[in-house]
């Protein structure tokens, strides 16, 4: 059977504040804050879909909280997600799309790896309110609308996504492929 990665594809509007020279370098995000956010009962109750975003910057631990609440690890001796994974294969890989470059979120040091220096925010929908939203996140939906309900955010699941135009804009593997976006942000 033939494995194939999933991609979660995570586009900010700004809020990373390392510096870029020539070369795009790797952000150390802050600790994941794991000890905020309101109850299970009252975030599902406030749950719910956006298509309105301001486009006001999420903050480096905004991002560092919701990346970890996508697929963070949960389970430091184990090295388990806050997301279940099929045989624990952990076939999904995170990236974050800011002005400046396309990331890779790692998990083990919480922190995002360059992949390519250009913006690819427009190529990740079709929706108008996309390029502008400071976030949009893809495939482990349920763990982001929670966190955005907890804290606030509005969040989206989209499946309007060029698959091959963006596939081909990240130089995604053959095996990889992106399955749905989920922009994120703060409500209008």
């Amino acid at each position: 059977m033939k494995r194939v990665i999933c991609i979660i594809l995570l586009i900010c509007l700004a809020g990373a504040t390392s510096t870029f020279a020539q070369e795009t370098k790797s952000i150390q995000l802050p600790t994941p804050q794991t000890d905020i956010g309101k109850p299970l009962m009252q975030t599902l109750k406030l749950r719910q879909s956006a298509r309105t975003f301001d486009t006001k910057a999420l903050p480096q631990q905004e991002l560092s909280n919701l990346l970890w609440a996508a697929f963070g690890i949960n389970r430091p001796e184990s090295g388990k997600r806050t997301a279940p994974s099929a045989m624990n294969w952990q076939e999904i890989d995170v990236y974050v799309a800011l002005p400046e470059a396309l990331y890779l979120y790692e998990a083990k040091t919480n922190s995002l790896k360059p992949v390519l220096s250009k913006d690819l925010r427009e190529v990740t929908g079709k929706q108008p309110f996309v390029k502008d939203a400071p976030l949009n996140v893809g495939f482990i939906a349920q763990n982001v609308y929670l966190y955005c309900a907890s804290q606030g955010l509005a969040a989206v699941m989209r499946g309007m996504v060029d698959r091959p135009v963006l596939a081909k804009a990240m130089n995604l593997r053959p095996e990889q492929r992106v399955m749905f976006a989920q922009t994120v942000g703060y409500p209008k």
